[in-house]
């Protein structure tokens, strides 16, 4: 576990980087996580009193690497850019959770399985907390079948997001 204080920052021109606040995890503390690893891993731990979990640690290049503080979590903070925070971090080896009812859809439909199984840990992640963070029963289910049928088609979250927009304008 390596614990250190820094400040919140914020990319102005980063591509896509453009807009993120993050904090910046020097090398010699990433290596102290995760000896000579040059890409990215997920921490757990501590911002302040904010529990975390699951949070990648992104490699910038030279040898550093950041950690991204969404809006949510800076909520939490009750901090944005330019205030200072207490991290205790360690790295979180814990299995993907993936959301029980999108996991049952993924069963039924081998090939929509298949093409989720061909995605990063990252992106499988990121499919499930898109689903989850529906505030109701109609757009979790909605986004479910937007998934599946994306994924049967071999589509990528930008892909599918465009193509069921698409749809709505028409229809």
């Amino acid at each position: 576990m390596v614990t250190f204080e820094t400040v919140l920052k914020r990319f102005e021109q980063m591509g896509e980087k453009t807009g993120w606040t993050f904090v910046e995890i020097p090398l010699n503390l990433a290596n102290q996580l995760k000896p000579d690893t040059r890409s990215s891993y997920r921490v757990k731990g501590q911002i302040d009193n904010v529990k975390v979990k699951q949070m990648a640690l992104v490699p910038m290049g030279e040898g550093d690497f950041i950690l991204a503080v969404k809006a949510d979590l800076r909520r939490k903070l009750r901090k944005e850019e330019g205030a200072k925070v207490k991290l205790n971090l360690e790295v979180d080896t814990s299995e993907l959770l993936v959301n029980e009812d999108f996991k049952a859809c993924l069963e039924d439909e081998p090939q929509a399985l298949d093409f989720f199984n061909t995605l990063t840990k990252g992106h499988q992640r990121y499919y499930s907390n898109w689903i989850e963070s529906a505030k109701t029963v109609e757009t979790r289910t909605k986004r479910i079948a937007q998934s599946i049928q994306g994924f049967m088609m071999g589509m990528g979250y930008p892909e599918m997001i465009r193509y069921f927009k698409g749809k709505k304008d028409r229809g």
